[in-house]
């Protein structure tokens, strides 16, 4: 498994694993906790598991958490997604960046996205299944929800959103976001 920062998130990583493939399917391995290590982070940092299931279109977020925020493992273990990344840290040295990345089952890659993130992601294909791994248990009163076509970030979402849950639909924009939490 190989672990790679992402030059526009300070503090995030792609952890790509090494499928091993023959007549049968694969096998790899998801998660290593001696490569957590490697890079500085803790592996036992977690404390709950998620999956969501998502049809083609689906899109989910902006999202992060106020108060200390919550680090997050991402990885597409069925289908692709387009996911993005927003540092919304003030202090950290890539504040505002924004990254971009297509995770897909082929290649179980996941994305180590650090507290005082927004994440989000858009299902490419029919069926799109994203398991999550947090560090902190959900507390629903911190949940934070960005627009998703805020023209600041002008995120080049690749298609048309044919579903998302009406907290997301109804986002405020990220310059409304940023006054409320600096107040």
């Amino acid at each position: 498994m190989k672990a790679t920062e992402v030059p526009a998130i300070d503090g995030a990583f792609l952890f790509e694993p090494t499928p091993y493939a023959d007549e049968r399917g694969f096998f790899c391995r998801t998660f290593d906790s001696d490569v957590f290590r490697s890079v500085g982070l803790d592996p036992d940092a977690f404390v709950q598991d998620s999956v969501s299931r998502s049809v083609g279109g689906v899109l989910r977020g902006l999202h992060l958490r106020s108060g200390a925020g919550e680090a997050k493992l991402v990885r597409c273990s069925y289908g692709r997604i387009f996911d993005v990344v927003v540092d919304l840290r003030p202090h950290s040295p890539t504040y505002r960046g924004r990254a971009f990345f297509e995770l897909s089952d082929e290649t179980q890659a996941a994305l180590y996205i650090p507290a005082g993130c927004a994440h989000g992601f858009q299902a490419l294909t029919e069926t799109a299944d994203v398991s999550y791994r947090i560090d902190r248990p959900h507390d629903p009163a911190e949940d934070v929800t960005i627009a998703f076509d805020d023209p600041e970030l002008a995120v080049p979402w690749p298609l048309p959103v044919t579903s998302m849950s009406q907290r997301d639909r109804e986002a405020p924009s990220l310059a409304q976001v940023l006054k409320h939490m600096e107040s």
